[in-house]
C-alpha cells in the first residue's frame, strides 16, 4: 500500500473507532433514535471512504503490476469479485 494511502486510511479508521464508541455511548444514554441513526449513517459513509481509498490504491498498484506482468485475467477476476461483493451489501 502506498504510504500516503496507508496513513490516510489509518487516520480515518481511528476517527471511525471514535464514532463507534460515540454511538455506543449514545445508545447507553438512550439518546433519540434518529440522532443515533444519523451517526450510524455517517459511520457507513466514512467506512465507504476507507473502502474507496483501499480500492483506488489496489487499482493504482497491484492491478497495474498484474497487467504489466501479463496477469490481466487475475486482475479482472479480482475486480469482478470485489464488484460482486459490493453489490450484495
Amino acid at each position: 500500500m502506498k504510504k500516503t494511502t496507508k496513513a490516510k486510511v489509518l487516520r480515518r479508521l481511528k476517527i471511525l473507532e471514535g464514532q463507534v464508541r460515540g454511538i455506543h455511548k449514545m445508545i447507553e444514554k438512550d439518546i433519540y433514535c434518529v440522532d443515533i441513526l444519523h451517526q450510524t449513517l455517517a459511520l457507513k459513509e466514512g467506512l465507504s471512504g476507507v473502502e474507496n481509498s483501499i480500492l483506488e490504491n489496489h487499482l493504482d498498484t497491484h492491478v497495474v503490476q498484474q497487467i504489466k506482468k501479463g496477469k490481466s485475467a487475475k486482475a479482472t477476476r479480482e475486480i469482478l469479485s470485489i464488484y460482486k461483493l459490493s453489490r450484495k451489501i
